[in-house]
């Protein structure tokens, strides 16, 4: 039951849309070919142990067989590298509606368009009585590229039967994407955590946007969907129709720059099992050289030119919130040592940079530090000289000195230099993406307005609850919106190789900037 023929001869495309959404509720339209909540299994949900109210899946209804695909349209674009971003991306997106023989078309020009590949389905059905949005089925499709040149702009279109990209007036829907180098070359990358749906977080993307960087890291606490985020079925909330504005929000940015996501406690959504992550795996198709992909599907590692990045999930060695404590039983740590050292001594790779969502060393008045990480894994950043950890949770722009051994191995001032081969390592806080601002017990200092400060109050939290602690290695606090760009300069062997390292205020202004610097290789 479409658009009646005479009158679709009088609409324009978009008003077809419209007349379709009056003329069926999207209640109606969604409901055929959902599954419940269950574990994930070869990229296909199917049932499994879920919360009471998923107990029961709606019936089957014809009517999403009968929507017209020409009348429903893509969104939600997003990139992801896959093993080795010089050959593989996954291509994401969203429809709103089940379609028939979704699709990818590719090619070097934007009137060559002439490969398609076949795209996978990952349908996540939300019951009602989980959350606050009812009931809600989202249809997440994924195209994985493989055999790419290194260093190619592909021009690529996405459709499903009845909506062809390729077609003329469909051409305004393309987008593209680079592949990484195969050589050491100069380039930019971007980062934050905590973004969330609103203003703010629309300004950090437009702002990103104007870097040009080569990929965007996002450090945890992705959309929000669950605000309490305490990972637990007793949740208030959660509302999954919160990633549909996400990902309209994102899009703009990531169906032209890999968008590359780590977990933190409010994206363990319980109602999906394993481990809170299945409704991540459904939107998300990230690289699955982790240590254990089902059930940590955000943990792994890639390298861009000269550079390695580790995504680490913090929920399994979080004592503060502790959801999914232990839930690799340690093999995430062990895979970690592995990855460090195997990246130590490659050859092609100079800087190791890692990112998670729990903070390290952070003197927020919310969440400050986890003892967790301190205990489990700042002792490898240190033993293998990490270059770089960048963490979210807390809302608001902080950076460390040079830290060895929990203290400060070397003062680190707006525009210094950190060697973290003979020094230690430095760590910052970039959780300022879009959601409300944290606090500090001590004054800001960035570049500009810097304020001494010896000392600052602040808490780590450890098995046994908070311990208060009394600290010298924050250096830089920034009370407001923000983010990281890292700007990596290669260099001939056996000289300076470095990673410049800014704060950008979403006003455009700087608020940090260091350089870590290592001899290449």
């Amino acid at each position: 039951m479409g658009v009646p023929e005479k009158l679709a001869e009088r609409m324009s495309m978009a008003e077809r849309h419209e007349y379709l959404r009056s003329r069926f509720s999207r209640r109606t339209l969604i409901r055929g070919g959902a599954v419940t909540l269950g574990t994930v299994a070869g990229g296909a949900f199917v049932p499994g142990a879920a919360a009471p109210a998923a107990a029961a899946p709606p019936a089957p209804r014809r009517a999403a067989e009968q929507v017209d695909g020409a009348l429903a349209a893509p969104f939600g674009r997003h990139l992801a590298w896959g093993n080795d971003p010089r050959t593989e991306i996954t291509v994401s997106w969203q429809v709103p509606v089940a379609v028939k023989r979704p699709f990818i078309r590719i090619g070097a020009h934007p009137c060559d368009l002439s490969r398609k590949i076949d795209a996978e389905v990952r349908t996540l059905h939300t019951p009602a009585g989980v959350g606050a949005g009812g009931d809600h089925t989202q249809y997440y499709v994924h195209a994985k590229l493989s055999r790419l040149r290194p260093g190619q702009t592909y021009y690529y279109g996405v459709g499903h039967h009845g909506f062809d990209p390729a077609e003329p007036h469909l051409l305004g829907t393309l987008g593209t994407f680079t592949t990484a180098p195969a050589h050491k070359a100069p380039f930019t990358f971007t980062a934050f955590g905590d973004e969330g749906v609103g203003y703010h977080g629309l300004a950090n993307n437009a702002l990103i946007l104007g870097q040009n960087p080569a990929f965007h890291l996002h450090a945890g606490d992705i959309a929000y969907g669950d605000p309490a985020g305490a990972g637990k079925t007793t949740d208030t909330g959660f509302d999954s129709r919160t990633w549909d504005q996400f990902l309209h929000q994102t899009e703009s940015v990531a169906k032209q720059i890999p968008w590359m996501p780590a977990y933190g406690n409010h994206d363990m959504e319980a109602w999906y099992s394993p481990g809170g992550y299945g409704g991540e795996e459904a939107r998300w198709s990230l690289p699955d050289n982790g240590p254990d992909p089902a059930n940590l599907p955000g943990v792994y590692s890639f390298v861009y030119g000269n550079t390695a990045v580790i995504s680490l999930d913090a929920n399994d060695i979080s004592y503060e919130i502790p959801a999914n404590l232990g839930i690799s039983g340690g093999t995430q740590t062990t895979w970690l040592e592995s990855r460090l050292r195997k990246y130590r001594a490659a050859r092609d790779v100079d800087f190791v940079v890692v990112f998670f969502h729990h903070c390290a060393y952070c003197t927020s008045t919310a969440h400050a530090s986890e003892g967790g990480v301190r205990q489990e894994w700042v002792p490898l950043f240190e033993k293998y000289t990490v270059d770089l950890v960048i963490n979210g949770h807390n809302h608001q722009y902080e950076r460390t000195d040079v830290i060895k051994g929990d203290t400060v191995a070397k003062k680190l001032p707006v525009g210094g230099t950190a060697y973290p081969e003979t020094e230690g390592v430095v760590y910052v806080t970039a959780g300022a993406a879009g959601r409300g601002l944290y606090a500090f017990t001590a004054p800001d200092t960035y570049e500009g307005h810097e304020k001494e400060t010896e000392s600052v109050a602040s808490f780590v939290n450890l098995k046994d609850g908070k311990r208060p602690e009394t600290v010298a290695w924050s250096r830089v606090r920034y009370l407001d919106y923000s983010f990281l760009r890292v700007d990596v300069t290669p260099a001939p062997r056996g000289r300076h190789t470095t990673l410049t390292v800014s704060g950008i205020a979403e006003t455009g202004e700087r608020i940090d900037h260091f350089t870590v610097a290592r001899r290449a290789k």
